[in-house]
């Protein structure tokens, strides 16, 4: 058996651009990206703190030291420029999940820039 456990978090992440136009997905900042150890392509639960939407989408990376936190598509609908978001990503482990198990949390300041990170950069 399987179970999805978190494995790396944006927390609070700010909106700073949405372009319903867009075919789809979030752009996110490639240094915040490596930091965290997320991918391009790879699918993310994303939650609006502002106003509790939640939505799956997949990752774009925009320019290192961007700060770019963008969503394209029909999920530019849901949030507002200057939201704060949670970004996750998950990974699929056997069953007990190991105890020291630590997902990757960046909390960003209003600038999407590193004020805290803990945990490891990469599961598996």
């Amino acid at each position: 058996m399987f179970v999805s456990m978190l494995r790396a978090k944006l927390h609070q992440a700010r909106v700073t651009g949405a372009d319903i136009e867009y075919v789809g997905s979030i752009t996110i900042d490639a240094a915040l990206l490596e930091e965290a150890g997320m991918f391009p392509n790879e699918r993310v639960l994303v939650a609006d703190i502002e106003n509790g939407a939640r939505f799956e989408t997949y990752v774009i990376a925009a320019p290192p030291h961007s700060g770019r936190i963008e969503l394209n598509g029909a999920a530019a609908r849901l949030v507002s420029i200057g939201d704060r978001l949670i970004v996750m990503a998950f990974a699929l482990l056997s069953a007990p999940p190991p105890a020291d198990w630590t997902p990757r949390v960046l909390v960003l300041d209003e600038r999407n820039r590193i004020i805290t990170g803990t945990g490891e950069a990469s599961c598996c």
